[in-house]
């Protein structure tokens, strides 16, 4: 199997990750009566799962002197997973799994847009098409009729 079909299994498995996660920290809210509590438990047992792998394959860690020589922002994607985290909690109940997931999935989309439009946050730029908006709108359509049917 090549790289290439490596990567966009492991891509599979992280959509097919999303609504699962959803789902089961969804019943953890329900147990928890909290959706905060429950996105705490979640990051605890990953972060706990990171820590164990970290260990266990013995990668090496970064000096900390050179870390004021990155951009204040590659900080804070721990807050925005405990966000989304927190979010799917809340909306799946509401939502369904297939509304949520659309509704994040056009969010996703457009945000990609911008971002390699720009070349925000360190990725290479893309510059915006009219294919790239008919994809979104596209998108946009199908949580639409997710939604209505």
């Amino acid at each position: 199997m090549s790289s290439t079909s490596l990567f966009l299994l492991m891509a599979l498995l992280a959509g097919i990750s999303v609504p699962t996660q959803a789902g089961i920290n969804a019943q953890l809210g329900i147990w928890t009566r909290s959706p905060v509590l429950a996105a705490t438990i979640s990051f605890a047992v990953g972060t706990l799962t990171l820590i164990t792998y970290t260990l266990v394959t013995r990668i090496p860690m970064p000096s900390l002197a050179n870390a004021g020589n990155h951009p204040w922002w590659v900080w804070i994607g721990g807050a925005l997973g405990a966000f989304f985290v927190t979010a799917t909690i809340i909306l799946v109940p509401k939502l369904g799994a297939t509304t949520m997931v659309t509704l994040v999935l056009a969010g996703q989309m457009l945000a990609s847009l911008l971002l390699d439009h720009f070349g925000g946050l360190g990725y290479p730029v893309h510059p915006i098409s009219l294919g790239r908006i008919a994809g979104v709108l596209l998108v946009c359509g199908g949580v639409w009729l997710i939604k209505v049917y």
